[in-house]
């Protein structure tokens, strides 16, 4: 990195924590700090709420999923507008019109207060974990590719977050949102440009796409019913939607955000704002990671992006063995860009099928690297993470873009984690403050609450912090992220919706329904972690909301067949 990169890096940042803070300071009481004053906006809450979904993992993860597996990882957002639909005509209302600061206080005037307390505290558990990783994730991969301290990178992070979200509670996440969105579409769009720019002169953007469906990745549907395929049409629609209607309807980090509207329509046209803008912003996304793969087409590629993993193979006993698979991958290469040019002027399609032919053994080689880092990761008794998905993107920035640039899309990136990580912060502080701390002590003033809040998101920010430094990697850092949350949402969302439609059924049942059921979902998640059985974690939001649903009905009719009275 250039000094002009460091200025634009630092600047940014500084700017948004400072203007937040100044901005939004001096809170007194609680539905000031909490929500906003409930003053925010459509505009406002819709960005604030695609802010707070899009974290940085989206920035790194995504573009790398797509240069791996194209654009079919779209259809894992196609739930979203449906489920924005139902939160618009069902949540929304019902939260307005009992005035609550968080989702769950409505559970306990529907039900009771341990079953208020036991959702609260799985929101806990989940976004806690979450929080941690939306900090871990840039500063382990940044720390990878720039060489820097990956501890201090996640404290700095978190302290940067903290300054202002303690400062400004709600009001400050929101407004530095708005900013935040406005780098990362502005950064996101340079980058696509200047991608496209940095291609042949004679590869149009009609032969770049071509390219790339001869590649398979510009395949975006799949019908199929296989399970073993964890994004189809199926799985975004059923699971996604699922996921989506926990996640926006009772995930307090996004309720929080749409709370704070001034009116039912301000927070309806704020979500349906961001339900018609996420599909697409997620598309572009996708489809930069495939423009990046085109790119890299007609440029050398190293044959793992991560170079902290291929540090370690090259100080290894695997040296050579790794450097005979980069000279047939350099020697591929060469190949696969004439048979692409071959390609390009003529469009036969016989050329497209060697092209599919030259990436299955691209694909291989690079599967023999992985297995030579594991390798000598274990040899040197280090923890090396050999999945190169989420350094594609990142490597690509840092390799061939010009001073300046790359510190707008270091910004871009450690804007994206900020704002989630408020977001979670402040939900976090919130639903401690509301749903823990003042329903089970006695009467506070406003400005004890307001203290409370305080402390409880720098409480909060340093666990986070805590969860970011002892974090390890998964397969895909979005995958881990959508894991955590597809194993408590179904639970969760599933207590909703017997709030909602299940009036005969009553606290007991719901209650021991969902302790049941969440001991049910963990175990079917390691059951197929470990391959014992074959169920894709999105399908767990839906088959988790089915059982708690099932159970506690079942529970109320053997309650009133024994004629226990709640």
């Amino acid at each position: 990195m250039q000094t002009l990169d460091w200025i634009v890096l630092i600047g940014t940042l500084l700017t948004i924590v400072v203007y937040g803070t100044l901005q939004t300071r001096g809170s007194k009481n609680v539905e000031d700090y909490l929500k906003g004053g409930s003053t925010s906006k459509w505009w406002t809450i819709g960005l604030s709420v695609m802010a707070t979904q899009a974290s940085a993992i989206t920035f790194l993860s995504t573009p790398g999923q797509a240069f791996n597996d194209g654009m079919g990882f779209v259809q894992f957002y196609f739930g979203l507008p449906i489920a924005m639909v139902v939160i618009c005509m069902v949540f929304i209302p019902l939260y307005h019109r009992l005035k609550v600061y968080t989702a769950y206080e409505f559970l306990e005037s529907r039900f009771d207060l341990k079953t208020r307390t036991l959702t609260a505290i799985l929101f806990l558990i989940q976004r806690g974990l979450a929080a941690g990783i939306t900090i871990f994730a840039p500063a382990i991969i940044l720390s990878a590719v720039l060489g820097w301290n990956l501890l201090l990178l996640n404290v700095i992070i978190g302290i940067l977050v903290i300054i202002y979200t303690v400062s400004g509670g709600t009001k400050a996440v929101n407004v530095t949102q708005k900013h935040q969105m406005v780098v990362i579409f502005t950064g996101m769009v340079i980058a696509f440009i200047l991608i496209l720019n940095q291609l042949p002169d004679d590869i149009t953007f009609s032969k770049a796409v071509d390219i790339a469906g001869a590649s398979g990745k510009m395949e975006v549907l799949d019908f199929s019913f296989d399970l073993n395929n964890r994004y189809t049409i199926w799985t975004g629609l059923i699971g996604g939607t699922f996921l989506m209607l926990s996640y926006f309807g009772t995930d307090q980090s996004q309720v929080q955000r749409y709370l704070s509207g001034k009116s039912v329509k301000e927070m309806q046209l704020g979500l349906i704002f961001n339900g018609l803008l996420k599909v697409p912003m997620q598309f572009f996304i996708l489809f930069v990671g495939v423009m990046v793969f085109v790119f890299y087409q007609f440029n050398q590629a190293p044959i793992n992006f991560n170079p902290t993993a291929t540090e370690v193979v090259l100080n290894s006993e695997y040296a050579d063995e790794y450097k005979a698979i980069q000279k047939k991958n350099e020697a591929l290469f060469a190949v696969k860009k004439k048979a692409i040019n071959d390609y390009v002027s003529s469009n036969a399609t016989n050329d497209a099928a060697s092209i599919a032919k030259l990436n299955t053994e691209n694909e291989v080689l690079r599967q023999q690297a992985k297995a030579l880092i594991e390798k000598a990761g274990d040899a040197q008794d280090l923890k090396v993470e050999s999945n190169d998905k989420d350094y594609v993107f990142i490597n690509f920035i840092l390799n061939n873009l010009p001073k300046g640039l790359i510190g707008l899309l270091l910004a871009v990136i450690l804007s994206a984690a900020m704002s989630s990580t408020s977001s979670e912060l402040n939900a976090l502080a919130s639903t401690t403050t509301i749903d823990l701390y003042k329903r089970n002590t006695s009467e506070k003033s406003e400005a004890d609450m307001v203290k409370a809040s305080r402390w409880f998101t720098l409480a909060w920010g340093i666990v986070a912090i805590g969860v970011a430094c002892v974090a390890n990697l998964a397969e895909n850092l979005i995958q881990l992220v959508n894991i955590i949350g597809s194993v408590f949402y179904g639970n969760v969302l599933g207590i909703f919706l017997l709030a909602f439609f299940f009036k005969f059924v009553k606290s007991n049942a719901v209650f021991t329904a969902a302790l049941i059921t969440q001991v049910i979902v963990i175990t079917l998640f390691l059951l197929d972690k470990y391959e014992l059985i074959n169920l894709p974690f999105l399908w767990l939001n839906f088959v988790g909301c089915a059982i708690v649903i099932a159970i506690a009905c079942l529970l109320q009719a053997a309650n009133k067949q024994a004629g226990v009275v709640e």
